[in-house]
């Protein structure tokens, strides 16, 4: 019997190799939300799972020991193995009830998915597939003496949704499967296509899953975005490889040699007059070709600018304003906005659009939660940003002082509505928490780019795991933001798809700006995004459900940040009487 599906748009997303635990928070976001169909293919890191009724002496040897992880799911089924060489496919569908009404009819929708694996396998030149009596998944020579498991089933259905859903050997490590019992099946033998004579890529694999899936699941509308399929040293900007900041370009237009800070003349620093410079692009545009005019900042030097830089200098504090480059500091410094960094000036990640320094970090000043506290007080400030950059050099990648800074503000300023613009903190949930259960207003943390350029763009960082980190900052009840860098090489198309994909683990709040290159060693400018281009994402991403959406050339991660919480589900900032802030903590997500 075949489940009818295909009532919303399917989107079906390549991601890479996932930690298990993170495509779990994943799949989780996207069950909860029900914002459309999915289908997440994806690889895991060597990891054995066990099912709700799993045998615990199906596992052979401590998993540590062969370098694999251990980790219960909630789906059915006993003991499995995942690892590299091995596609899982993750469907989280609305599946209809009985009869169109009801429960889910889960023996129906197990079957739609044995059949979307053989008939890929049968396309992949492998026929003698099908279903053994009494063993779920997928055989090869199913009706012979010898049958031969190649693809695991593991579903669950709560709510008429779908998570968990198939693992098929395409090549992995076969030696790993001697080490459990598999499915807690000790007298059958497991196999995969390059063990049976099919010799074939992952992406062969992937793109025929894909076209199956749409003919059974996306009648409704489908589409696809992959992550990067190869991944090679050219795929970097230079910046990226460690070759240095390269040349800024000059408000006329003309590259010159960075300076460092120590060099920079009073007034303005150096590197803040740098990283406001030109953007161009090579094979089109010139790195000394003018900015549109709708991507120009204005200069604006006001008194409130000139108290709030003082403030900064006095308390020996660093904005990300400076760092980063922002185009909007003179109208956010003379507004009495402004975005701190803590946590030092110095990023362990080298992202090739950002030129935040990424010398070997210094220690943690550890008053400087207090200096930035009494900077929020003396500024009368009633919003505050607190962001940080990727610090991997340290254990908790800086989860405790981003924490002790969100602790510091509101202890001298309870009024004060605090934002956090985090790094991924590698994934590790205890540092997350870490940051969750300082309980920020919002909870910032940056895609930054479409699936398909995240190498490019952020190569020490993940698609599926910077939507993992929201799904679970969503999860932990708190407003969520998250921000879009567009120019960089994407198409209009795949913008709306990284607005789904937000709007899949339930972000609140996404911006969305003009990518302008800082360096002659970053990532160069691929186009100039018209002005009406953004009114559009705006459009598209609030009828998709996200309750704000900031976009324009300018727009950057912090711009109009106790707006844009204002206006997602009815605003978190506190009644206070003070001007508005954004405090940051040192720059953009890893």
């Amino acid at each position: 019997m075949a489940v009818s599906l295909g009532t919303v748009t399917l989107r079906t997303r390549w991601l890479g190799r996932v930690p298990y635990s993170e495509a779990l928070e994943l799949q989780r976001a996207l069950h909860r939300e029900r914002a459309d169909d999915h289908l997440l293919l994806l690889e895991h890191p060597h990891v054995y799972t066990l099912g709700v009724r799993a045998d615990m002496e199906h596992v052979l040897v401590p998993p540590a020991s062969v370098g694999a992880d251990l980790v219960r799911a909630d789906r059915g089924g006993d003991v499995t193995y995942h690892g590299p060489g091995q596609l899982v496919g993750y469907p989280i569908l609305t599946v209809p009830g009985k009869r169109g009404g009801g429960m889910a009819d889960t023996v129906a929708y197990v079957r739609s998915v044995e059949q979307l694996v053989i008939d890929t396998l049968v396309e992949l030149g492998l026929p003698d597939v099908g279903r053994l009596d009494d063993y779920p998944g997928v055989w090869v020579a199913p009706g012979s003496d010898d049958p031969r498991k190649i693809c695991a089933i593991g579903v669950k259905l709560t709510r008429g949704r779908s998570m968990h859903g198939f693992a098929l050997n395409v090549d992995p490590d076969m030696a790993y499967w001697g080490h459990i019992v598999p499915c807690g099946i000790p007298d059958k033998a497991v196999t995969s296509l390059a063990g049976e004579g099919i010799a074939v890529t992952m992406r062969a694999v992937v793109d025929v899953v894909s076209a199956l899936a749409i003919d059974r699941w996306g009648s409704a509308g489908h589409e696809r975005a992959d992550v990067v399929w190869r991944e090679s040293r050219s795929d970097l900007a230079p910046f990226s490889l460690g070759a240095g900041p390269g040349d800024t370009v000059g408000r006329e237009g003309h590259a010159r040699p960075s300076q460092p800070r120590s060099e920079a003349p009073s007034g303005q620093p150096v590197r803040l007059m740098g990283r406001l410079a030109e953007a161009g692009v090579r094979d089109g545009l010139d790195i000394a070709d003018r900015k549109p005019d709708h991507a120009k900042a204005r200069f604006r030097i006001t008194d409130d600018y000139r108290r709030l830089r003082k403030t900064m200098r006095e308390l020996d504090l660093v904005t990300v304003c400076e760092e980063a480059g922002c185009p909007n500091i003179f109208e956010c410094w003379s507004d009495g906005t402004a975005t701190f960094m803590v946590a030092g000036e110095r990023c362990t990640r080298k992202c090739g659009f950002c030129l935040v320094d990424t010398r070997k970090p210094e220690a943690l000043d550890a008053d400087e939660p207090a200096r930035v506290a009494e900077a929020v007080d003396r500024m009368g400030l009633s919003f505050a940003v607190v962001t940080m950059v990727a610090r991997d050099d340290l254990a908790d990648g800086g989860a405790a002082h981003v924490a002790a800074t969100v602790q510091a503000i509101r202890a001298r300023t309870p009024t004060v509505s605090v934002e956090t613009l985090i790094s991924d903190c590698k994934g590790d949930v205890e540092s997350l928490d870490v940051i969750f259960d300082s309980r920020p207003d919002v909870l910032n943390h940056n895609i930054e780019s479409v699936a398909r350029l995240q190498r490019a763009v952020r190569p020490s960082a993940g698609y599926a795991r910077s939507l993992a980190v929201l799904a679970r900052a969503k999860a932990s009840g708190l407003t969520t933001k998250s921000s879009i860098i567009v120019g960089m090489g994407e198409d209009d198309d795949e913008v709306v798809q990284t607005l789904a994909d937000l709007r899949g683990v339930g972000v609140d709040i996404v911006t969305i700006g003009q990518y302008l290159r800082p360096t002659t060693n970053h990532l160069p400018v691929a186009r100039w995004v018209p002005p009406a281009t953004f009114d559009d994402w705006k459009a598209t991403g609030e009828a998709m459900g996200i309750s704000h959406v900031e976009a324009s050339p300018l727009t950057r991660s912090s711009y109009h940040a106790r707006q844009a919480a204002e206006a997602a589900d009815g605003g978190v900032a506190n009644d206070g009487s003070g001007a508005p802030v954004a405090v940051s903590l040192s720059g953009l997500s890893g």
